[in-house]
C-alpha cells in the first residue's frame, strides 16, 4: 500500500548501477588510534555461531521493540523469512533451524563463513572502524548515499556505523526471502556455496566483482538479501522487520501487501504463459508486464519475481531489544542518464532527503563519464560529506561545484582504464597535498595497488 516518505534523520546509501569489482589481495591493516575525543567504535559482533546438528521448531514470533524511525504502516512483513536467512546465511541469531533444512550442511556452511567473518572483522570492523572514527567528523548528516556499491552494506556500517538511514543502489535486484521456507534439500549446499561464492571479495576485500554480483541473481536464495544479512551479523546488527517496495511518481515509497505482490507475480505469470503461447502460433511476443528483469541489458536475467526488487531492512543492535532502530533500503535500479531520464522516481525519492553524506568505492569510474552525469551531479548538490576511493567525484567537476578534495594514501593512475583527463587532475591533487597515510584498502587501489581514498565536501567560509 501507498505510504508516504516519513522524513528524518535517517542514513541513505545508495549502491547503483554496479560497476566491476577487482578481486586484488587487500593491503595489510595496521592499528591506529582514534582521537581522545573520537566517538567510540561500536563493538564487533560476537563470533559466528555454528547451528546445532538437530533440525528444530519454527522461528518465534517478532516482539515489539522502540524505534527511532517510524515503521512503515503497511506492507507485508518478512522478518520471519529473514531471521532464518539470518541464523542459516549469516549464521548469527538463535532462530531454530527449520526442519526442511539439513542441520549438517548449514553447520559446514558456517564453519567455513567463521573464518572469513572473523578476519574481516580484525580487519576492518575493528581497527578500520577506529580510524573512521578519527576521520569523519561529527554532526554530518545521518542520511548516507552509497552509489553504485552493490550487495555492500558492510562495508558502509565499517565507516557509518550509526548512521540512521543507508539506502543501497545497484543494478541487482533483493530476492524473494520466501524460498527459504521451500529450498529442496538437494539444493541447499549448492545453493548456500553459490553465496558463498557471491559474497567472494566482500569479505576479502570489502567489494566484489561484476561476475559475482550477476550470478547471484540466478541463485535459488536471495543473495543480496543475504548480502546485507551478513553485512548486519559482521557489524554488531540484527534485522527487526522486512518489507518490500516500489518508487512511486513524485518519491514516494509505496510498501507491498500480500495483494500487491500477488497481482505483480499474477501479471509475470500471464505475461510469461502469453508469451510461449506467442511462440507456439509464431505470433509476435506482447509486453512482458511487471516481469523482473535485469536492470541493463548486459546483467543476468532474475530468476524470481519484480515484486522482491526493492527491500528495506529496519535492524538495530545485536541482543538490545531497547535499542533504536535504523534503516537500510536498497534499490534496483540504472543509474545511467537515459534510465534516469526514462525512470525519474529514484532521483525525486532521493531529493526527499535533503543534504546527504557520500559514499562512493569499487564503481568502475563511472562517476568520471558523462553518461553518468545525473546522479554525479545530485551527490554534488546534496553532499555535505563524501568518502570515496578514485572512483568518486573527479576534481574538475568537484571543484566546479565549490568543493574541497583532501586525499590519503597514494594514485598514481586509475586501477581500470579511465579517462585520462581525470587522471592527471587526480595525480595533481594527491601530488599537491601532503600524503596522508592510509593503512588499509577500503575500494579500489590504484595503478600500482597502492590504498588510497578522498575526501569530497564543500568549500567553507576562509578556504
Amino acid at each position: 500500500m501507498r505510504l508516504t516518505l516519513l522524513l528524518g534523520s535517517a542514513a541513505l546509501t545508495l549502491a547503483g548501477c554496479s560497476g566491476k569489482k577487482d578481486d586484488a589481495a587487500p593491503a595489510v591493516i595496521s592499528p591506529r588510534a582514534a582521537r581522545p575525543d573520537a566517538p567510540a567504535a561500536t563493538a564487533a559482533a560476537p563470533p559466528v555461531a555454528v547451528p546445532p546438528t538437530e533440525p528444530t521448531p519454527a522461528t518465534p514470533p517478532v516482539e515489539a521493540t522502540p524505534a527511532a524511525v517510524a515503521a512503515p504502516l503497511e506492507g507485508h512483513d518478512f522478518i520471519h523469512e529473514a531471521r532464518i536467512l539470518y541464523r542459516v546465511v549469516a549464521c548469527s541469531g538463535e532462530a531454530p533451524i527449520p526442519a526442511h533444512l539439513d542441520s549438517k550442511v548449514v553447520a559446514a556452511h558456517c564453519a567455513k563463513m567463521a573464518t572469513k567473518v572473523e578476519e574481516y572483522r580484525s580487519r576492518y570492523v575493528a581497527e578500520a572502524r577506529a580510524f573512521f572514527a578519527n576521520l569523519i567528523p561529527s554532526g554530518i548528516p545521518d542520511k548516507v548515499v552509497y552509489p553504485f556499491g552493490g550487495g555492500d552494506l558492510i562495508s558502509s556500517l565499517v565507516a557509518f556505523p550509526d548512521a540512521l538511514e543507508t539506502t543501497t543502489i545497484s543494478l541487482e535486484l533483493s530476492g524473494d526471502p520466501r524460498r527459504i521456507a521451500t529450498l529442496a534439500r538437494a539444493e541447499q549446499a549448492s545453493s548456500l556455496a553459490g553465496l558463498r561464492g557471491d559474497f567472494g571479495g566482500m569479505l576479502d576485500v570489502g567489494s566484489n566483482t561484476s561476475e559475482n554480483l550477476r550470478s547471484s541473481q540466478r541463485n535459488q536464495l536471495p543473495a543480496q538479501l543475504s548480502s546485507f544479512l551478513v553485512g548486519l551479523a559482521v557489524n554488531g546488527f540484527e534485522p527487526v522487520a522486512v518489507r518490500y517496495f516500489r518508487i512511486e511518481a513524485g518519491g514516494d515509497l509505496d510498501y507491498l501487501d500480500d495483494a500487491e505482490i500477488a497481482a505483480i507475480e499474477g501479471k509475470q505469470e500471464q505475461a510469461a504463459a502469453d508469451e510461449a503461447s506467442a511462440q507456439e502460433t509464431g505470433k509476435k511476443k506482447g509486453k512482458r508486464a511487471k516481469a523482473a528483469k535485469a536492470r541493463k541489458g548486459s546483467w543476468v536475467q532474475p530468476n524470481f519475481s519484480e515484486a522482491f526488487a526493492n527491500v528495506e531492512i529496519r535492524y538495530r543492535k545485536m541482543g538490545d531489544p531497547g535499542a533504536a532502530e535504523h534503516v537500510h533500503r536498497h534499490v534496483a535500479w540504472n543509474l545511467a542518464n537515459d534510465a534516469m531520464v526514462a525512470q525519474p522516481e529514484l532521483l525525486q525519492h532521493l531529493e526527499q532527503k535533503g543534504r546527504v553524506t557520500g559514499l562512493v568505492k569499487g564503481a568502475s569510474y563511472l562517476l568520471w563519464n558523462d553518461g553518468f552525469s545525473t546522479i554525479r551531479d545530485y551527490l554534488l548538490a546534496h553532499l555535505d560529506w563524501m568518502l570515496s576511493d578514485s572512483t568518486g567525484i573527479p576534481p574538475a567537476y568537484a571543484t566546479k561545484a565549490g568543493m574541497v578534495q583532501e586525499p590519503l594514501g597514494r594514485f598514481t593512475g586509475s586501477y581500470l582504464k579511465a579517462a585520462e583527463r581525470h587522471n592527471r587532475d587526480f595525480r595533481a591533487l594527491w601530488k599537491k597535498n601532503p600524503v596522508r597515510k592510509l593503512p588499509f584498502r577500503f575500494g579500489y587501489v590504484d595503478a600500482s595497488k597502492q590504498a588510497h581514498l578522498l575526501i569530497t565536501r564543500p568549500k567553507q567560509a576562509g578556504e
